[in-house]
């Protein structure tokens, strides 16, 4: 039967207990992790968060009931221990903190018991996810879970910390907001008392910031929930966190100072890592070029090399029909995989096929110097070599070919670099790389929309000498927009923000906005303008993205508390669910079946 504390108080938390305290007396709290009965003595692994402490269990010391008592126990059930520390009488336990001490029990009280739990409460669980997020609370008692979420919780105080003596003031924005949809769909809440009208949660607090900095605050930030209805992914989550921030009169290189600094103090803080100052920047267009990427991992080589000048007039139709429609050769080199197996080529050129390509064309490099490969036929020997010669080609090596538009071929090389990066061990996994990405494009191009859109959003500034070109050449348009990324993954983004009216007017003619459509959906920000705004910049960083990569965690999933799966429901509630018809009817809502 489950006892209460009745006026007991918890002295320590496990691990607080350290050889310095043998002999004194303490109360423990927490979980029953296993229970071992050698007959005349019971030994129980207790834990809470901080970690473990082993507890003995003597009869002639903790009394005949409470042997009886401990003899019970059983895994999860939840006690409170008094005893007295000592030093192990057993084998030394080298993997925990706690290792070469017990407490050895006085007293116990069973607080509460527990039912068998459906998977082990253990570090690195091999239980299916979709169990272990059934049972959310369960799993979140697993030490490796714990870890994570209190990494973040620090974090978060490091950030906040940082920013406050930088100057910045946290203001929260509101959750419910007018839409405004441009990007990602908007989660849409309905109005009780506005009938037929819809608040938004928000994508990004992106308007009220700008806002705020029309305001006067000069330096606001947030730890910001913000919601996009978009498909998931291992590193998304329909609700996410994000260290959102704003700085006035600014230009790119305050904003990326206070942002590089403030990853620094975070990183060597909260993980002891060194992050040399200044993080290398690279233009947008370079990272393309180079990595087909413009979240590139710079831990490892294997960098993309165009060849179309070198294949311009061979004999392969694939390479000089890709040419010709205006597209790019491009390859990378896999060094020391010149004898991979044919099998496994075309399993890389499968993979590729699923990220958009016709194909893949490979040339193998045998030891000998000769070559095997998907087109050699089509080419001369000198056009070989030139090939080879132009790719850093030695005996040994496998290089790998795509054609089609600049778009899909960064696309496809870019994930099979990373791939193999990855499958071939190229890099260090517990090494942090940060870089820069600049001057990204204004906008890109969408064949769903048969337009323009904003590559970052509608307010970001383009460089003064393409302003004029934001309406007639609106693909030449470079953005005052900047990236932080690591390992591969955009880890936060910003840009400085449009302040004159003319040219937010030429920004929003290049979307394809009218005037009235503009003020329609922005009509409070641009009437706010119009009463004195001042040069203004800010930056977002993905909380949860930050603490998955610092933690090596698998899935974004792991560092958020109750996380949703990738048909964006929750396991544990079985959220969304349907509601009654007395809710929908109060507003103003009927439900209806898709033909």
């Amino acid at each position: 039967m489950a006892e209460s504390m009745n006026g007991l108080h918890r002295s320590h938390r496990c691990t607080e207990v350290g050889s310095e305290l043998v002999g004194q007396q303490v109360t423990l709290m927490g979980w029953v992790q296993k229970r071992r009965n050698l007959g005349s003595l019971i030994f129980i692994d207790l834990r809470d968060r901080s970690g473990i402490m082993q507890v003995v269990f003597d009869e002639p010391v903790v009394g005949s009931e409470g042997f009886a008592k401990a003899s019970e126990l059983r895994s999860e059930f939840v006690v409170a221990v008094v005893g007295t520390v000592q030093k192990r009488s057993a084998a030394v336990n080298e993997n925990l903190k706690t290792g070469d001490i017990e407490v050895v029990a006085t007293e116990l009280r069973i607080l509460s018991a527990a039912k068998t739990p459906p998977f082990p409460i253990e570090e690195n669980s091999q239980t299916k996810e979709e169990l272990r997020l059934k049972y959310r609370y369960l799993d979140l008692r697993r030490p490796d879970l714990q870890r994570n979420l209190m990494m973040r919780s620090k974090v978060t105080g490091i950030i906040r910390s940082f920013l406050q003596e930088e100057g910045f003031l946290e203001i929260e924005t509101p959750i419910l907001q007018k839409s405004t949809p441009e990007g990602a769909r908007d989660y849409l809440v309905p109005s009780r008392i506005h009938p037929g009208s819809f608040y938004a949660l928000p994508q990004s607090p992106q308007l009220f910031k700008q806002l705020l900095m029309c305001s006067g605050y000069d330096r606001y930030f947030q730890v910001a929930k913000c919601f996009r209805d978009e498909d998931l992914r291992a590193d998304r989550q329909p609700e996410f966190t994000q260290i959102d921030m704003e700085m006035s009169f600014v230009d790119m290189e305050d904003v990326i100072d206070v942002n590089q600094r403030l990853l620094a103090k975070v990183f060597k803080e909260a993980l002891g890592v060194e992050v040399p100052l200044p993080i290398p920047r690279m233009t947008w267009q370079e990272a393309m070029e180079r990595f087909g990427s413009d979240k590139p991992d710079i831990r490892f080589g294997m960098e993309l090399q165009n060849v179309s000048s070198v294949v311009a007039d061979c004999g392969f139709g694939v390479f000089t029909g890709a040419l010709e429609a205006g597209g790019s050769v491009r390859g990378i080199n896999v060094k020391g995989q010149g004898a991979m197996p044919r099998k496994k080529i075309d399993k890389l050129v499968d993979f590729a096929k699923g990220c958009g390509a016709k194909g893949l064309a490979y040339l193998c490099i045998n030891e000998d110097g000769t070559y095997k490969s998907s087109f050699a036929k089509f080419m001369t020997e000198e056009q070989l070599e030139a090939l080879v010669k132009a790719m850093d080609g030695e005996p040994g090596d496998l290089l790998l070919f795509a054609a089609d538009r600049d778009k899909t071929v960064w696309e496809v090389l870019g994930s099979l670099r990373l791939m193999l990066g990855k499958e071939l061990g190229l890099y260090d996994e517990k090494k942090f790389a940060f870089l820069w990405v600049v001057d990204f494009p204004q906008f890109e191009w969408s064949d769903e929309q048969n337009r323009f859109v904003a590559m970052h959003h509608p307010f970001t500034m383009p460089y003064e000498e393409d302003i004029d070109k934001l309406v007639s050449d609106p693909g030449a348009v470079r953005a005052k927009a900047y990236d932080i990324i690591l390992n591969g993954c955009e880890l936060g983004g910003g840009s400085i923000r449009i302040h004159q009216n003319d040219v937010q007017e030429k920004m929003f003619e290049a979307l394809g906005f009218t005037n009235e459509e503009a003020h329609d959906r922005f009509g409070f920000l641009l009437d706010a303008f119009s009463y004195g705004v001042p040069p203004h910049a800010g930056l977002a960083f993905g909380l949860d993205r930050m603490i998955m990569l610092m933690m090596g965690a698998d899935s974004i999933r792991d560092v958020i508390a109750f996380p949703k799966v990738k048909d964006a429901s929750c396991l544990m509630t079985e959220a969304p669910t349907p509601v009654e018809d007395v809710q929908l009817k109060e507003l103003s809502l009927a439900i209806t079946e898709k033909e």
